[in-house]
């Protein structure tokens, strides 16, 4: 018998070194492999901006019971309803099926997901102003991770819902309030499609921003900046500009964004192959430059169940380098969700949770 359990243990430790140097030579390819889909894309209806009016169809916004981007840690308290600035804060992706290259809006598990996102990463501004999050019909996760047509029509299904919903928040808002416009991986990437479409090109629009967070989407400095509307934010208290970061342990590994990233053309038309891009440092509120961990105002630390977190200051440092990465040193222990190449994406907002929230604060008061 003992002789036996040896016999297993030693073909699971096989199994297991086997699947490591598997991952180590093929893990982008079978990443792709588990997560793309393999229908093609079905056509949907277009969401109309008037849906939007629904309660239904937020995740989050100020007269809806149960707000998940309330939630803040001990110490912290959200802002006063009414007051400040109102943040459109678009979900990063929460479907991960390949069953399909779209979520559906009444996916429980999808939504559950983007709740905890929205606990995580929206919640950063609440101190700021209200928020709104719309749902919308995301493209699945797979879909970042193959060049074919279909991702790209996935990609601009959820754009149309995001830009309905965008349509419906600048109805409901007072015209003279500041906006923060915010967003996180997918969300981001809607959102510099969203700064490009329309802030780019309404300057009664642009001139009420306060800050644009694209956080955890490639922008070029040269192929997508000139034309999303907004400069680069280059000082701690600079208003109508863009903030934006990849956060990585180190070694840090890129390569499965940039090699997706760099077949692309930007929104200048021009290609992004090897080109800059932009990193703000979150601890700075400043681009191009290092801040050790004291210059953390504090991290959050999730729960086991991820419905809330703990906050501790003065753990993870920041720097940009390379051709725009954020690189975190080691990378603390934050969760198990790190994903190939030491790319702590799912952490970029909570890796900085108070210090985004101090920036957010901070720009609001230069604005007014």
């Amino acid at each position: 018998m003992a002789r036996k359990f040896l016999y297993v243990v030693a073909a699971l430790i096989v199994l297991t070194i086997a699947a490591a140097f598997a991952y180590r030579l093929f893990g982008n390819q079978l990443l792709r492999w588990s997560t793309v889909p393999s229908e093609s894309f079905q056509t949907q209806a277009v969401t109309r901006a008037e849906e939007y009016r629904d309660r239904k169809m937020w995740l989050a916004r100020p007269d809806l019971p149960g707000n998940p981007a309330l939630w803040v840690p001990t110490g912290y308290t959200p802002g006063q309803p009414g007051q400040g600035a109102a943040v459109f804060f678009i979900h990063p992706t929460s479907y991960i099926s390949k069953a399909h290259w779209n979520a559906p809006l009444d996916d429980p598990e999808t939504n559950g997901r983007a709740e905890l996102f929205l606990r995580g990463q929206a919640s950063a501004f609440n101190g700021a102003g209200d928020i709104w999050a719309p749902r919308y019909r995301q493209a699945t996760f797979g879909a970042f991770l193959t060049s074919m047509a279909d991702a790209e029509r996935a990609f601009d299904l959820a754009y149309r819902d995001v830009d309905a919903a965008f349509t419906a928040f600048l109805a409901d808002v007072d015209p003279k309030r500041p906006l923060i416009l915010a967003g996180h991986s997918q969300g981001a990437l809607h959102l510099s499609r969203l700064l490009t479409d329309r802030v780019a090109k309404t300057p009664a629009l642009k001139r009420r921003i306060v800050a644009a967070y694209v956080v955890g989407w490639p922008i070029s400095m040269t192929a997508d900046l000139p034309a999303m509307g907004l400069p680069a934010c280059a000082t701690p208290d600079q208003t109508g500009c863009i903030l934006s970061w990849q956060s990585f342990g180190e070694p840090a590994d890129p390569s499965l964004i940039l090699d997706v990233f760099d077949q692309t053309n930007g929104y200048t038309g021009a290609p992004r192959k090897g080109t800059q891009m932009l990193c703000t440092n979150p601890l700075t509120g400043t681009p191009g430059v290092a801040a050790p961990a004291t210059a953390n105002l504090g991290t959050l630390y999730p729960s086991a169940d991820l419905k809330t977190a703990a906050i501790a200051a003065g753990k993870v440092p920041a720097k940009c380098e390379g051709r725009g990465i954020l690189t975190i040193g080691e990378g603390p222990s934050v969760g198990p969700y790190v994903l190939p190449g030491n790319n702590y994406h799912v952490y970029d907002y909570s890796l900085f949770w108070a210090n985004v929230r101090a920036d957010a604060e901070r720009r609001l008061k230069a604005f007014r």
